[in-house]
């Protein structure tokens, strides 16, 4: 993996104490159980008196293509520096959506609002955090394709690789949300070896009675002719209020509309295709790990009878479903957020049970 510029200054680690004072790190185990109990992300929050700094680092990962080479721009962040020598932390792969890249989904910055970045989120709790822009998304190479399910499991192999080389970590946690999570289930269909635990945010199996895929299909026609469709400040907006007003802080949107808007207008069109002619594209069967599923209460794509469907036939006895009260669609930009990063967490930090 080459560097995309040189590193940046590492900045000292957050002291976040337990009940006795130990630093947090000291006391997280490999799935982040803390002194025996697990430690809610609310409370490590409370904990933090002052602003949090991290530890930030970005890599290229290559996928090769019959067109040729497509390089993914992935990004890292950790409460510390790795240390030559230190008990690994356990990884966290993000997986993004259809319309927005990894960053503004992942580590969004919104001054004045409270804490929106699932990196930053994690990295406290002592996960080594990963993301990346899918191919023609962020700062991944632009292709002439539409960067559908079947480009982003690829994307995902070749991520997961360069991850494993950089930390040494044969297996990651994944998490998806929407589209992504349909990339990150069949990733973990397609390289079950790879992952640890899996959790399915936001996932749609085969979108039956779903109001807004049912919108979205009347578009067929334009997503099987085009690879691009349009993203501008209006229709990131709407991700905030399509499904129920007061899931979310609208004014988010703009932080959102401004770091996206700076890639262009435009988003591929492959999962929009995917998902409104294509599903099933993950078979339960198939996914034999530890897999939380969660929604929101007030999803307009992810109807309830649909994940039920899915959740029944996971075949591992490891397996969660979660719903999340007051929470639409986008389980990350939420006002209810913190639900939805204790139940990940509380699945997350599952201690090793005996497989009888």
């Amino acid at each position: 993996m080459i560097p995309v510029c040189a590193e940046r200054d590492i900045i000292a680690p957050v002291r976040l104490a337990g009940e006795r004072g130990e630093p947090l790190k000291n006391q997280l185990s490999r799935r982040g159980m803390v002194a025996g109990a697990l430690l809610a992300p609310a409370a490590v929050f409370a904990q933090s008196k002052t602003a949090a700094r991290f530890w930030t680092h970005e890599y290229w990962a290559v996928k090769a293509t019959p067109q040729g080479q497509v390089k993914l721009a992935m990004y890292r962040k950790r409460a510390a520096a790795p240390k030559a020598g230190e008990k690994p932390l356990p990884v966290l792969v993000m997986v993004h959506g259809s319309s927005n890249s990894a960053m503004s989904s992942f580590d969004l910055a919104t001054p004045g609002k409270g804490e929106y970045s699932l990196m930053n989120t994690f990295a406290k709790l002592g996960y080594d955090c990963w993301t990346l822009d899918h191919e023609n998304y962020g700062r991944s190479t632009q292709t002439d394709g539409n960067s559908d399910i079947a480009s982003g499991v690829e994307d995902l192999k070749a991520a997961v690789e360069a991850i494993a080389k950089e930390t040494g970590q044969a297996k990651v946690h994944m998490f998806g949300e929407s589209s992504g999570a349909i990339r990150a289930g069949a990733y973990a269909q397609a390289v079950p070896a790879r992952v640890d635990r899996l959790v399915l945010g936001a996932f749609t199996y085969k979108g039956e009675n779903s109001p807004t895929l049912t919108e979205r299909a009347k578009q067929l026609d334009y997503y099987r002719t085009h690879n691009r469709r349009p993203r501008d400040r209006a229709m990131v907006r709407s991700i905030f209020t399509r499904d129920k007003a007061g899931t979310t802080d609208p004014s988010i949107a703009d932080f959102l509309a401004d770091q996206e808007l700076k890639f262009g207008d435009q988003v591929p069109t492959g999962t929009y295709l995917d998902m409104t002619s294509k599903l099933p594209l993950v078979d339960p069967k198939k996914v034999p790990g530890p897999v939380l599923v969660i929604r929101g209460e007030y999803d307009g794509i992810a109807t309830m009878s649909d994940l039920m469907d899915f959740y029944s036939q996971l075949p591992g006895g490891d397996k969660q479903f979660v719903v999340v009260p007051g929470v639409a669609h986008n389980l990350i930009l939420s006002t209810n957020r913190e639900l939805f990063w204790h139940a990940m967490h509380a699945f997350l930090a599952m201690p090793k049970g005996i497989v009888s």
